[in-house]
């Protein structure tokens, strides 16, 4: 990724819906356990990219350690965060259905999530010398000047 010398901020105002989610590989020697789970978000995200209607903006994936993976996920909002989520004919459902049947609560693997509702004027962002990241890399950027300099203005500038 090229970085972006200088300082931006995401190119976005409005309320959004941020998303967490991810998978705790607990068992790394029952990878027939975890590996489907790890190989069923690609073809989501996939499937969310090419459905501009979907309400999905657009996903950071972050690493911890060895054994976390998360998406920090945009969307423009709950509703059809959880359209998806419940829709059978997507990838979710199916995806979510065999977890349950394969893994359930014995322990190999965890998945959690974190929904956050977030309404114009309720967030700010600053990337410093950084190729596109986050909000940033979903919405666009924008050079953090003027009323972008500090981070008070730059939350009053979401509610634009």
């Amino acid at each position: 990724m090229t970085i972006q010398a200088g300082r931006f901020a995401a190119g976005f105002s409005g309320p959004l819906v941020v998303f967490i989610i991810g998978m705790r590989i607990n068992h790394f020697h029952k990878f027939d356990k975890w590996l489907p789970v790890a190989r069923a978000m690609g073809p989501m995200i996939e499937e969310l990219s090419r459905d501009k209607d979907s309400g999905f903006l657009g996903t950071e994936i972050l690493r911890q350690g060895l054994r976390t993976v998360l998406l920090v996920q945009y969307w423009r909002d709950f509703d059809s965060l959880e359209s998806y989520a419940r829709d059978r004919e997507q990838k979710h459902w199916p995806a979510w259905t065999a977890f349950n049947k394969a893994v359930g609560s014995d322990g190999t693997v965890g998945i959690f999530h974190e929904t956050y509702a977030v309404e114009a004027g309720a967030y700010e962002t600053i990337y410093g010398n950084m190729p596109p990241f986050g909000l940033g890399k979903v919405a666009g950027l924008v050079p953090a000047t003027g009323s972008r300099n500090a981070a008070r203005s730059r939350m009053k500038g979401t509610a634009a």
